[in-house]
């Protein structure tokens, strides 16, 4: 019986939810500034200022990085 290499691949981009991040402060509206936040799959990464909890995003899954917010 021959074995075969089991081949997984992962889809480009996810949507997730953001399950806890700090509320942006309301007029800071620095350039490319960021925040952490985790979503639902319990890891942590870097968002807008604008991003709160419970607003959907697209992650780009090689990178790990913050795509867009989507629309409710």
């Amino acid at each position: 019986e021959e074995e075969a290499p089991l081949v997984v691949e992962l889809p480009h981009f996810i949507e997730v939810e953001i399950t806890y991040t700090e509320p942006g402060v309301k007029g800071d509206t620095a350039t490319n500034a960021t925040k952490p936040a985790t979503i639902e799959t319990g890891a942590e990464i870097r968002v807008p200022l604008f991003i709160n909890e419970g607003d959907r995003i697209k992650v780009d899954t090689k990178s790990g990085s913050y795509v867009e917010r989507l629309k409710k």
